[in-house]
């Protein structure tokens, strides 16, 4: 089945505090970087191709097989405006639904856009859950939302939960046995957790496995 007609928007634009600053993205999880293992895992899913939301300079994401954009709005006001620049280079391309995905989450499902793109209707959100947790930064968005968006962002908000709110939104839930596929690495101890998953599993597609369950 050809995968649908979604820009992925892989959001690299945190600060990194509690690893000691950087690029999360950047940091290796068993000789390859967090990037390189979201880019494998979404790729695939994305008709539309992908693209990178980050600040500064581009040349450091020489090797993404797509645009790296930065924020539209001053002052990274935080994963909202890497979203919003998501939606508006989708739009002016023609595309009508992007997939945000974290860059640091490195065990995303084989089935994540195809469920999100299932759970709801063209014009609305859609979130990614595992278990009870739902995943505000990881869920498919519509490009007509984008005037909005910089409304609000405009007007100094910069909850991504609250714009969600506003909004409504589907779920597609994941389980978070045997690993959380949403698992993302926050801090050094993090880090050392996902290699030592990937170590006991044997296999990385066994790690986050696909879903069968809505």
């Amino acid at each position: 089945m050809p995968a649908p007609p979604v820009l992925g928007l892989i959001l690299a634009g945190g600060q990194a505090r509690r690893m000691g600053g950087g690029d999360k993205p950047l940091l290796r999880l068993d000789g390859r970087t967090l990037l390189e293992r979201v880019v494998e895992r979404l790729g695939p899913q994305c008709g539309a191709g992908l693209a990178l939301s980050a600040n500064g300079d581009p040349a450091r994401f020489s090797g993404f097989p797509g645009p790296v954009l930065p924020d539209p709005l001053p002052d990274q006001p935080g994963p909202l405006a890497g979203i919003l620049a998501g939606l508006e280079h989708a739009a002016g391309h023609g595309m009508a639904r992007v997939v945000s995905v974290s860059g640091d989450a490195p065990f995303l499902p084989e089935d994540l856009v195809a469920r999100l793109c299932a759970a709801g209707p063209e014009s609305g959100i859609a979130l990614a859950a595992s278990g009870a947790r739902r995943h505000f930064t990881i869920a498919l968005w519509p490009t007509i939302l984008r005037d909005d968006l910089r409304d609000y962002l405009g007007r100094g908000e910069r909850r991504v939960g609250a714009f969600i709110d506003r909004h409504g939104a589907a779920v597609a839930s994941w389980p978070v046995e045997p690993v959380d596929p949403f698992l993302n690495i926050n801090t050094p101890e993090d880090l050392a957790a996902a290699e030592a998953l990937g170590l006991r599993s044997g296999s990385e597609g066994h790690v986050s496995g696909r879903s069968s369950g809505a």
